[in-house]
């Protein structure tokens, strides 16, 4: 049997939002597989699923570029240890620049970006290292995109924790600038239904007869309950689906009708999105706990 430590608690707490002695139940009757523990609480509690895009789990900035005609933009996500660092000036400016670097010259792949010169003549890598001298953290950059389009691109910087950028036409610039403040709070997956993969939706078609399945109710009022699940699913992870932050009255989806208007992409970072932060602190409190509760 695997051993079930603290931090895995913390972790499936953090993808669940559930307690802390259901997770560690869940983890060990599933011998520690954290997927299996996650699909296993939702079965029993019908806890959605996991939004790891709602979760900070290390420091540092995003980026954000849209050229002056607004067809080029990008962001990039640059990586440091602490927040203190994450709020310099030069930490700031550096992700700035590379995001402009990445629009202006088509840089989409990492190390093809390390080895590009920024406007002052100096390469991203030794600007890099640079900043790491200076600041005393290991900085990296983690992940960048681009968008071109022949429509409009608009964006969102909530803080410097998450951006937007969203390729879309019709409408306004008050309209672009709305959905992608719409996209950062309430973090569709895709636009459309038609762009969930199949794999996610069957696997969620799964969780969802399991939980279904708990009611003992016949199988074609089963069938239904987990058709209706389905559409409910479908409609709170793409942005069509989604009531409009600013008007919870319409969908995205009635709002671009209403404004002719169709939105073709968008990409969105979070800093440290899917990077589990070390807390020991916090691993040595939930330890002691489980162990109180034996």
């Amino acid at each position: 049997m695997a051993d079930v430590t603290a931090n895995m608690v913390k972790e499936l707490r953090e993808l669940t939002g559930l307690g802390m002695m259901e997770c560690k139940k869940a983890l060990t009757e599933t011998n520690g597989d954290m997927k299996a523990a996650e699909d296993l609480l939702r079965i029993k509690s019908g806890a959605k699923a996991s939004k790891a895009a709602g979760r900070i789990a290390a420091e540092g900035v995003i980026g954000v570029f849209i050229s002056a005609d607004g067809k080029h933009g990008a962001l990039v996500e640059v990586n440091c240890e602490t927040d203190f660092v994450a709020k310099n000036d030069d930490f700031i400016s550096f992700a700035k620049n590379l995001a402009e670097l990445i629009a202006t010259k088509d840089l989409t792949d990492i190390s093809a970006l390390s080895d590009a010169s920024l406007p002052q003549g100096e390469t991203v890598e030794a600007t890099r290292k640079a900043l790491v001298m200076k600041l005393g953290e290991n900085i990296s950059i983690r992940r960048c995109g681009r968008h071109a389009t022949q429509n409009r691109l608009a964006s969102y910087l909530h803080g410097t924790k998450i951006g937007v950028m969203i390729d879309y036409e019709g409408g306004d610039e008050t309209l672009g600038k709305d959905l992608a403040m719409h996209i950062a709070a309430s973090k569709p997956i895709c636009v459309s239904k038609e762009q969930v993969s199949s794999e996610l939706l069957e696997h969620e078609r799964q969780i969802f007869t399991a939980q279904a399945a708990e009611s003992g109710k016949p199988a074609n009022i089963i069938e239904k309950m987990v058709d209706g699940r389905i559409a409910k699913y479908l409609a709170e992870v793409t942005l069509l689906g989604q009531p409009f932050v600013k008007d919870p009255e319409q969908t995205i989806e009635k709002l671009l009708a209403k404004k002719q208007a169709r939105v073709n992409s968008f990409t969105m970072f979070v800093v440290g999105e899917g990077i589990e932060k070390k807390s020991e602190n916090f691993a040595e409190e939930v330890k002691a706990q489980i162990e109180q509760a034996k």
